[in-house]
């Protein structure tokens, strides 16, 4: 069965409920701005990991790197006429 798409966007699961009813009450923009970060933080955190774990994963160093840097990987344009 497809799930209609609007609908999986418009649905709040129970953690987006329950961070919105701790923020149902206006708060000073400095407090906001510092859990805007810490969350920001958090995510960051996480895609280190999982960038940690692919690079591990798949032999991924800084050679890797290096070399793909110098590579071209642009698709040629043609011109069509």
């Amino acid at each position: 069965m497809v799930q209609d798409i609007s609908q999986e966007f418009t649905t709040l699961n129970e953690q987006q409920l329950d961070m919105l009813r701790l923020f149902k009450s206006p708060m000073p923009d400095a407090d906001f701005k510092k859990i805007k970060l810490l969350v920001v933080q958090l995510l960051s955190k996480k895609l280190d990991n999982v960038m940690d774990k692919w690079e591990i994963e798949n032999n991924i160093t800084e050679d890797t790197y290096e070399k793909w840097s110098n590579e071209h990987r642009r698709s040629s344009y043609k011109k069509t006429e």
